[in-house]
């Protein structure tokens, strides 16, 4: 997400040097270069153009002072407008009126909204306590409400079924009253879309949104659709009284121009951000945390976070007391490390919140999270004995856990060096700092060589 523009940005600290004050003609080249970064990530030419007046004028006559070079005072200025673009402070989700809270989903057919809807009940469940009925409305599309279900299965939601021949009106009506009677916090509501904007959907959508009274009306669109999502996102804020927007697949968008356009276009902030296709994968949208990975300085917070929710305390604190009380790393604290990266979302995402100093640390090494499905059956083709100590894996200990894993000797070999280096590693960790470990990291991990 964002290489281009990062890759861009980055660049620009190179473009001025020497200077004292930063001033309308030694910034010209500089904006130019932000100017086009911008316009390459797909942001719509009226943000750009906005955008880079307000810059220019915060910028110039900026006096470059204690350790600043003028390409960090410059970079400082565009970090701060970046914020101020994609709306200042976090926008929290708003569930204050009387249960059910209700959630009304609306954007065109494929922007995720589905998805979105099973991924922010899951949110609201975890983070939130709330009990969660999800409700789909979209009888053009059998799929999606059968989705739904399975969805709202997966993650222990309530889920109201439709019956044959319902109506958008009737369905939500119905759910409304079973939402009340049986006590639910919060109902999320899929609306139906079409593949591009029409009356019929809008008026559907209008409807619902009258009979509702919904406390969130949330726009979904698609970060990949670069200015066609810009363009839709106008007509839906025209249309409704959108509350919000969830921007998905902003995993996907190496441009990411929808994330700086959308929020200018409607007037209404991004709420969510839809990060990885998993359950877990939406996250709150942060501006100042999303401006900084865009400069190259990580969210380093972000990624603090998702190591609370995704590793195992007790597990972490089973492994500390062994290390300390001089016990070697085995086979089977070696499985539960990646397991925990899994939860975090693979080393990819892990990789894309670290600071650009930290990341090019470690820019030879290729990551292939899918690695580590083999790598696991590898090590649970092995004996508790074989797990604890890996030295008396001869060869044909390996040829039946090779032929018990599915894979080749030379894949179990693989793992087992991957293995040494990983316990040396461990042993780095507590003497040097992250840099020296990812200096470090080629070949320690499945899935990175």
């Amino acid at each position: 997400m964002f290489d281009n523009l990062t890759s861009r940005l980055s660049g620009v600290i190179k473009t001025l040097r020497g200077e004292a004050r930063l001033t309308e003609n030694n910034i010209q080249e500089a904006l130019r270069e932000v100017r086009m970064a911008l316009l390459e990530a797909d942001v719509a030419l009226p943000v750009v153009k906005e955008f880079i007046a307000r810059v220019k004028e915060k910028a110039v006559g900026k006096e470059v002072i204690g350790s600043l070079s003028p390409g960090q005072a410059l970079v400082g200025v565009v970090h701060q407008e970046i914020i101020a673009l994609m709306g200042g402070e976090k926008a929290d989700i708003n569930l204050s009126t009387v249960p059910p809270a209700v959630i009304l989903m609306a954007g065109l057919q494929g922007a995720g909204k589905t998805t979105s809807s099973g991924k922010l009940a899951k949110w609201l469940m975890e983070n939130k306590k709330k009990k969660v009925l999800l409700v789909s409305c979209d009888i053009y599309r059998p799929a999606a409400i059968h989705q739904l279900g399975l969805l709202a299965s997966q993650i222990g939601a309530d889920f109201f079924p439709v019956q044959t021949g319902q109506q958008p009106k009737e369905i939500a009506s119905a759910a409304l009253s079973f939402a009340k009677t049986h006590f639910h916090d919060v109902m999320i509501v899929d609306t139906a879309g079409r593949l591009a904007i029409d009356e019929a959907m809008m008026k559907e959508i209008g409807e619902l949104e009258t009979l509702l009274k919904p406390i969130e009306t949330l726009f979904v669109v698609d970060a990949m659709q670069g200015q066609d999502a810009v363009n839709t996102a106008k007509a839906f804020a025209e249309a409704l009284p959108l509350t919000g927007v969830i921007l998905t697949k902003l995993d996907g968008d190496s441009r990411g121009g929808a994330a700086l356009s959308v929020l200018h276009v409607t007037g209404k902030p991004i709420k969510f951000a839809g990060v990885a296709e998993k359950l877990t994968g939406l996250e709150p949208f942060h501006p100042d945390r999303m401006a900084s990975r865009i400069l190259g300085m990580g969210d380093v917070l972000g990624l603090i976070e998702e190591a609370q929710r995704g590793v195992d305390q007790r597990e972490a604190e089973k492994l500390a007391k062994k290390m300390k009380s001089g016990k070697s790393f085995d086979l089977s604290d070696f499985k539960m490390q990646f397991q925990q990266m899994k939860n975090m979302g693979g080393m990819s995402a892990m990789m894309e919140k670290l600071p650009t100093q930290l990341s090019q640390a470690a820019q030879n090494v290729k990551i292939d999270d899918k690695v580590i499905g083999r790598t696991e059956a590898i090590i649970n083709a092995m004996t508790p004995q074989e797990r604890a100590k890996p030295e008396i894996l001869k060869a044909s200990r390996k040829r039946r856990i090779a032929a018990g894993a599915g894979v080749t000797v030379q894949e179990v070999n693989r793992l087992l060096a991957q293995f040494e280096q990983a316990q040396k590693m461990m042993k780095m960790m507590s003497k040097g700092g992250m840099t020296k470990m990812l200096r470090s990291m080629k070949g320690m991990l499945p899935g990175m060589r």
